[in-house]
């Protein structure tokens, strides 16, 4: 539970995976604000990344295609 950087050379192992595996659709990689979302299926795959403003009910059925 400690703080850690989610961008830049010092981001967190999993943050620079999720980063670099989904890039926001302007081809920007970096965590824009907190509450960002990444979708990641059963093999590990980060097949989609959701901003902010998205809520989880607006990703269920995302959610539950990968299931």
């Amino acid at each position: 539970f400690a703080k850690i950087d989610v961008n830049g050379e010092g981001a967190a192992p999993l943050y620079q995976f999720l980063t670099q595996a989904q890039s926001h659709d302007d081809g920007s990689t970096e965590v824009k604000w907190n509450f960002e979302k990444f979708l990641v299926d059963r093999e590990g795959n980060v097949t989609k990344r959701y901003g902010t403003g998205v809520t989880p009910e607006q990703i269920e059925a995302d959610i539950k295609a990968l299931l």
